[in-house]
């Protein structure tokens, strides 16, 4: 690869365009052999990613390069939805990462090879010397178009990470959400919650609401001595304590040690009158056998 282009694609985020490469000389063969070896990948036309960059990349972190591949391509579009929150390393769930969507001077939504243009007038921030979206309108954004759930996701972490508050939520709510859908807009205000460590907690508590069950998240639980024993994700109808559990965290060597100890703290909590239930992604699909598993712990 050529070696200013190179300086240039790293100096950007490991992102280029057409204009950039023959702004040092590499013309359009030398790109489509730069593409062809693999050393570069086209996102869209006149949009490319270094492969080095590109190829370890993984859910949100494809997303925010292939928005900011584009948008060296329309400098004076905004980035919106979930590429504005991919560009902020916020967590995505239930939205597509193939498609940058963007607020430009537009009449009407158009939706065309990897680029959704919509007409807008939110104001932006830059990101990466790119422009997009506040953060609030941006989650505001993906709930009236993916849902509860999909909004939460990203919304649990910018409050957990500071980046967004509870209040401009609101405000975004109040501006962005029509009156049909307003009840929409206040259960994501009322299921917020920046105590939630992972999408995979997240998406716990709001399959513990659509339930029906009462819960507290992120509960300190003591012994009869008032002697800390745990501090558990969710506890349940305050008998049923329920965790999330990746299971990445037991693999390798430590994994052995870390699996020791949570069964440790397990059968300490059994001990004290509590009942476990661990759910892994999979269950999250499954409400039926969720349901299941908590009303027989809540039976025992």
């Amino acid at each position: 690869m050529d070696s200013r282009l190179h300086a240039i694609a790293t100096a950007r985020g490991g992102v280029f365009s057409t204009a950039d490469a023959r702004g040092v000389d590499v013309d359009d063969a030398a790109l489509r052999a730069l593409t062809r070896s693999g050393d570069v990948v086209r996102v869209r036309r006149g949009a490319y990613v270094v492969g080095d960059v590109w190829r370890p990349a993984v859910h949100e972190e494809v997303l925010r390069l292939r928005a900011l591949a584009v948008m060296r391509t329309r400098p004076d579009d905004v980035v919106t939805h979930q590429a504005a929150l991919a560009m902020r390393g916020l967590p995505l769930h239930g939205v597509r990462l193939d498609v940058v969507d963007v607020q430009t001077k537009a009449g009407r939504v158009r939706l065309s090879a990897g680029l959704r243009t919509q007409p807008g007038s939110l104001p932006h921030v830059m990101v990466d010397e790119t422009r997009a979206v506040s953060v609030e309108h941006a989650i505001v954004q993906v709930l009236l178009r993916s849902g509860l759930e999909a909004a939460l996701v990203p919304l649990d972490a910018a409050l957990r990470t500071k980046v967004c508050t509870v209040d401009r939520i609101r405000r975004a709510v109040d501006q962005l959400v029509p009156k049909p859908r307003r009840a929409l807009g206040q259960h994501l205000l009322d299921l917020a919650d920046a105590k939630s460590d992972s999408p995979g907690e997240t998406r716990t508590r709001v399959l513990l609401h659509d339930l029906g069950h009462n819960w507290r998240s992120q509960v300190v639980i003591c012994d009869e001595n008032d002697d800390f024993v745990a501090k558990v994700d969710f506890l349940v109808e305050g008998r049923v304590v329920v965790e999330f559990d990746g299971l990445k965290k037991y693999a390798g060597a430590d994994g052995h040690k870390a699996l020791a100890a949570e069964k440790k703290r397990e059968d300490r909590l059994r001990s004290l009158g509590y009942a476990v239930v661990r759910l892994v992604w999979s269950d999250l699909s499954r409400p039926e056998r969720v349901a299941a598993m908590i009303r027989r712990a809540l039976a025992a």
